[in-house]
């Protein structure tokens, strides 16, 4: 249940919002986030949601001795191992950093707020860790929570990195707060089709998807990657957030019999689709986009997870023969020797790691301005052996990357160059 001041502060900010004209009066709105206007904001405003872009003194979140970072993820609930992955890869990163004496003289520390995925307390942790003072926000899980945070960090003028989503919005340019270090939804669903059709040959291709922003990300580029190749899904199905309710929606994909089903959601629901569908006689291939979480589905899933195709954004977490993996799995053995490495929780780590290039960059005197700037640069940022490169055109991301990944007999990822044949479905039975 919220606390009274919780609501309080969450409809303030969902008026502030509104005001400011940086997003749709509701948490879950499909419009567009644009850049504040450059009038000054109402008399009114509180002092937490007033950017200064010329501080007379270095920002909160900045102390003599440590720089304080946030974080608002979910970490219970169905998505809740997402936001425990991410936040052990930053953590990870945070401690080596402070092992070898932190960055110039000061230690990194992160202070986490639960969302449980949902949207309004995306909106009230947010409101609550910059009322505290941190510096910037990192690792936020989601597409709805992002839609929802993210015009709160824009009128504070708090940095926003490396959430844990690809949605298109998120790659506008225009917004001052948001670096992204992930690809795109838009990148993996093409690399899927792409995948499927030149690979397998199949045109029969369904999307079944979490009804919400996130949902619609995905479900969008999965749409436009298929007219890219004058196809259109063959059936559509949809269920609801934060539920496993999706008898429904897989009903609803049924009926186009798909050689294919690409599904967009969190690990919990995405395993009961896979199951439910094995249940009735579907056995189409399946694919499913990095969000879902890719160690937690393939434990969900059990045996019955062999042949689901996820693609991924960073590179396989136990290749311990690529540099960056090596010292991922050090960092992490370091911080909590009982933590298995995942790909959530390596891209926490190279979130963790950006950050950390970004405040190396600025030297002595941190500012957010001076922050947000140099990870805007055209100069790569190289993480252990892995060369990032920031595009503003290309989605004001640092990384374009997508790799398929399979899961095999024993519940183990596999690593793809192409997709194989026999991972074929048979269609319904």
């Amino acid at each position: 249940m919220y606390r009274t001041n919780r609501i309080a502060k969450t409809l303030w900010t969902i008026v502030a919002v509104c005001l400011l004209g940086l997003a749709a009066c509701g948490p879950d709105a499909d419009a567009s986030l644009t850049e504040a206007p450059a009038a000054a904001a109402p008399t009114s405003t509180p002092r937490h949601l007033t950017f200064s872009p010329t501080p007379d003194r270095e920002d909160p979140g900045v102390f003599d001795d440590r720089i304080v970072f946030g974080q608002s993820a979910a970490f219970t609930g169905p998505a809740g191992q997402l936001g425990t992955g991410m936040n052990h890869g930053i953590q990870a990163a945070f401690a080596e950093v402070n092992r070898a004496g932190g960055v110039n003289g000061r230690r990194l520390e992160l202070v986490t707020r639960d969302d449980t995925y949902e949207p309004e307390l995306a909106i009230s942790n947010t409101m609550e860790l910059i009322e505290e003072d941190i510096f910037a926000l990192i690792g936020a899980v989601g597409t709805p929570t992002s839609r929802s945070a993210v015009p709160v960090a824009e009128a504070a003028g708090v940095p926003y990195i490396a959430p844990f989503t690809g949605a298109a919005f998120l790659r506008d340019p225009n917004l001052r707060s948001v670096i992204n270090l992930r690809s795109s939804y838009n990148q993996e669903t093409e690399e899927m089709v792409e995948r499927l059709t030149e690979d397998l040959g199949i045109e029969r291709i369904a999307v079944m998807y979490q009804d919400d922003s996130f949902g619609r990300a995905g479900f969008n580029g999965a749409s436009a990657a298929l007219r890219r190749r004058d196809l259109e899904p063959v059936s559509v199905g949809l269920y609801q957030r934060n539920t496993t309710a999706v008898k429904t929606g897989l009903l609803d994909v049924r009926k186009g019999h798909p050689e294919a089903v690409i599904v967009i959601g969190a690990y919990q629901p995405v395993a009961a689709v896979i199951a439910w569908a094995r249940e009735i006689g579907m056995n189409p291939v399946f694919m499913t986009v990095s969000f879902v979480g890719s160690n937690a589905l393939a434990e969900e899933l059990g045996a019955g997870g062999e042949g689901v195709i996820v693609t991924q954004v960073v590179p396989f977490p136990t290749d311990t023969s690529n540099p960056v993996v090596a010292a991922y799995q050090e960092a992490l053995t370091e911080y909590d020797p009982e933590v298995e490495p995942g790909f959530v929780s390596l891209e926490g780590y190279l979130a963790g790691r950006l950050a950390i290039a970004g405040l190396e960059r600025c030297g002595d005197i941190v500012t957010r301005d001076c922050f947000l700037s140099v990870l805007r640069i055209d100069r790569p940022i190289d993480i252990s052996g892995l060369v990032l490169s920031y595009s503003r055109e290309e989605g004001n991301q640092w990384s374009d990357e997508v790799f398929l990944t399979m899961i095999g007999k024993e519940g183990q990822y596999i690593a793809l160059d192409v997709l194989p044949k026999d991972v074929l479905g048979s269609g319904d039975k």
